[in-house]
């Protein structure tokens, strides 16, 4: 009789494991690629007679809708000349045939809004097409070939140059977002389709400081700074970093930079404490900010503790200065920073009780600003094309970090950096309704933001099309602290959602 119990014991712990890992949902891969490109603008004669080409570089993450044709964002921004704080954002398309295993052609098209630098930008809007042969090197791609650029929108900038590429295959994976919050044991994880090693990955949210040191009417000035950092573990001390900033206070609004780079971390008190040597390099200018070319560097070490689990707050020290030292600054800062280990079940030095999946909501939009307040130009409709990523902390509330770039509304200039919050409506239906606030850096384009600071309260609401895809629409408020920008807006987009697996 004992051993009959024992039996039937056995089979219902068979039997429930086995429902458990049935219904974990699938892994599933996106075919994706990193793109970093380069194209020496002719500029047009203006107020800067004899003007040098614009070296134009974009960072851009394209999605492979199958084998050949493929989507996704990209951010442009002036690294050569006179157009330092020159930054655009856009969408891409693009088709990849190859003859054989190693030679391909490449061709595209990319639009997008923006300018700045006193450039002659017009309303902002431009597109960007493309022709490219291109070489597959296995662990990356290079390519080079025709392109054309036009500012359309009453913009002076156009014409024909060679581009040059490098791509990066960088696949990830992912659940339908329908799986969001739902959570298992790490025991029945491992014997599912997630069996794999983590992937770390952390988020800062940060306030920077940045002491300009050298010659200019805004030396002695301190630009504050807010923005957020994205970054991706490749051992487990060295890291790839995505850093985006925004002024909104200590000199006129529009200051911004961007950065790529890498980074060393030093694990100290039981991984509670933290020291990281990073160097990065990227594009930064606008706000009066003479950041000749734009091309700027950055080394920059912190400090972290461990507030609780995943959650750490950092103190950094560095600087940020152009190769030659026409911009020099000393940046300090403080953020809160978040880490968390993803898309696998086990890690080689640490335990998990369970994985919990997660979504993240990435939103493409065009925003319609009424009547934009400006500085000196009579008030008028703008335009901007705007690029947001949400990160649900339940199925409820969720942090959203936003860019935005005008394109129609002759302001080409302007440019927003925010974050925030929201709530909304559970995913049980087709229909979504939230609410959010964001808030954060803005500038340029002669539009009345003071020093920079502005707030964006709306509602909104969500309509499912397919598992990954939604139509959005919102109405919102813009407000400028220190600034006559204050305005009704309305915005209309596509969202792009899934989930990922977060394990504790």
């Amino acid at each position: 009789m004992k051993n009959l119990f024992l039996l039937i014991l056995l089979l219902l712990c068979n039997y429930f494991s086995v429902a458990q890992t049935e219904n974990i949902p699938e892994m599933k891969t996106q075919k994706g690629f990193i793109k970093i490109d380069f194209l020496s603008i002719d500029m047009p004669e203006t107020s800067i007679t004899s003007e040098s080409n614009m070296g134009f570089s974009g960072i851009h993450y394209n999605l492979f809708l199958n084998k050949s044709f493929y989507t996704g964002v990209g951010i442009y921004g002036a690294v050569t000349g006179e157009r330092g704080g020159f930054f655009t954002l856009g969408i891409n398309a693009g088709y990849q045939k190859y003859f054989n295993e190693k030679l391909y052609i490449d061709t595209g098209f990319h639009f997008g809004g923006g300018g700045g630098a006193g450039a002659p930008d017009g309303g902002g809007a431009f597109i960007l097409p493309h022709f490219n042969l291109g070489y597959d090197l296995k662990h990356f791609s290079v390519h080079a070939g025709w392109s054309y650029i036009n500012f359309f929108d009453g913009g002076l900038i156009k014409g024909n140059q060679l581009n040059l590429a490098l791509e990066i295959p960088l696949d990830f994976k992912y659940s339908n977002y329908k799986n969001s919050e739902i959570n298992f044991s790490a025991q029945f994880l491992n014997n599912s389709s997630w069996k794999q090693e983590t992937i770390k990955t952390s988020f800062l949210v940060h306030f920077n400081n940045l002491k300009v040191k050298s010659e200019g009417p805004i030396k002695g000035n301190t630009i504050r700074l807010a923005g957020f950092e994205f970054g991706n573990y490749l051992t487990r001390n060295w890291f790839a970093f995505l850093k985006v900033d925004g002024a909104y206070s200590g000199i006129r609004g529009g200051y911004m930079d961007v950065f790529l780079g890498a980074g060393y971390h030093f694990y100290f008190n039981n991984n509670k404490t933290n020291i990281l040597a990073k160097f990065g390099f990227g594009a930064g200018g606008g706000g009066g900010v003479d950041s000749d070319g734009g091309f700027l560097l950055y080394p920059d070490i912190s400090i972290e503790q461990q507030l609780f689990n995943g959650v750490y707050i950092s103190l950094n020290k560095g600087y940020l200065f152009t190769p030659n030292s026409l911009l020099s600054t000393s940046n300090y800062g403080f953020g809160l920073k978040y880490y968390l280990e993803r898309n696998g079940s086990y890690a080689k030095e640490k335990t998990f009780n369970k994985g919990i999946f997660k979504g993240i909501e990435v939103i493409l939009k065009q925003d319609w600003y009424f009547n934009a307040k400006r500085m000196t130009n009579p008030n008028e409709d703008m335009h901007q094309m705007s690029l947001q990523i949400n990160f649900d902390i339940n199925k409820n509330l969720f942090l959203a970090g936003q860019t935005s770039f005008a394109n129609f509304g002759n302001a080409g200039a302007y440019g927003e950096g925010l974050i925030g919050a929201g709530i909304k409506t559970s995913n049980t239906s087709h229909t979504t309704f939230f609410t959010q606030v964001l808030a954060g850096a803005a500038g340029g384009g002669n539009i009345s933001t003071g020093e920079g600071l502005i707030i964006k309260p709306s509602l909104g609401i969500d309509h499912k099309i397919t598992n990954t895809l939604s139509i959005r629409s919102a109405l919102g408020y813009v407000k400028a602290k220190g600034g006559s920008l204050s305005n009704t807006f309305v915005n209309f987009g596509l969202k792009y959602n899934f989930t990922f697996l977060s394990m504790e």
